[in-house]
């Protein structure tokens, strides 16, 4: 399965950015989790096949993840983005004891 995110750039401190990512096969699960300079990865949120999510880290309350029915697509949805948000963003799928990575997209947030 190959995963395809898109929706990185500069933004300011305050501003929204929206996150897609699309996968190649059927997953069970999707996640975005994040990278910053000179850390360990970690997650942001993920969501399931009910459409259960969780959110996890300092973005909690300050983004949404969202999957499209019936579509092997998945959105975050970020806001109030502050430059500790800064980092490359990647999108994660699940399926039958498999774990796919995207390539990721960067996040700059900065004035």
């Amino acid at each position: 399965v190959q995963l395809q995110a898109s929706g990185g750039g500069l933004v300011q401190p305050g501003g929204s950015l929206r996150l897609s990512c699309v996968a190649s096969g059927s997953l069970s699960s999707m996640a975005w989790y994040r990278q910053a300079p000179g850390k360990e990865r970690e997650l942001v949120a993920s969501i399931n096949m009910f459409g259960t999510s969780t959110y996890a880290g300092s973005m909690r309350g300050r983004c949404t993840i969202s999957r499209e029915s019936g579509k092997n697509t998945v959105h975050l949805q970020m806001n109030k983005l502050k430059p500790e948000d800064t980092a490359v963003y990647y999108c994660n799928g699940r399926f039958l004891g498999g774990n796919y990575w995207g390539k990721g997209t960067l996040v700059t947030v900065s004035s």
